[in-house]
């Protein structure tokens, strides 16, 4: 079974390496950017992402976001981002550690709940997070995009 952990500087070709095989999103260029926020992101508070390997590349990862609240009688806000998995590693438990690692940290750091979208349509990955404990259409999610340069 993988282990997940919290990532590190040195994890970051590895993530640029997973990223580019994910059909996600694409990664921040050019690499002195990335290197940038990924400097960036270790410092930040609040701020950490999980990674499980398997010994030669990163199988999945996942970022968790925590943020004070003044209201849930100041439990934590937490979001669940960039969870993307290796497409040669799905269905072996990478995907899953990391998930559980995340969720685990944000309730020993009291959390009210965890939030999380999606914007895949394949069922599957909608099992998986209903079977990491999400439930759909407890929320509406709503997102603005930012508007085009003019």
């Amino acid at each position: 079974m993988p282990v997940a952990r919290l990532a590190c500087a040195a994890d970051l070709p590895a993530l640029l390496a997973l990223f580019a095989v994910s059909e996600v999103s694409a990664v921040a260029q050019p690499r002195e950017r990335a290197e940038r926020l990924w400097q960036e992101t270790l410092v930040q508070p609040g701020l950490h992402v999980f990674v499980a390997d398997d010994g030669e590349r990163i199988g999945a990862t996942c970022m968790l976001i925590t943020a004070p609240n003044l209201l849930r009688g100041g439990r934590r806000h937490g979001v669940l981002e960039n969870v993307l998995s290796h497409p040669e590693l799905r269905g072996r438990g990478y995907g899953k550690v990391v998930v559980q690692a995340a969720l685990e940290h944000a309730w020993a750091m009291d959390c009210h709940h965890v939030l999380m979208q999606s914007g895949r349509a394949a069922p599957g990955v909608h099992a998986f997070y209903e079977a990491m404990g999400f439930v759909p259409g407890l929320r509406t999610a709503y997102v603005a995009r930012r508007p085009a340069a003019t």
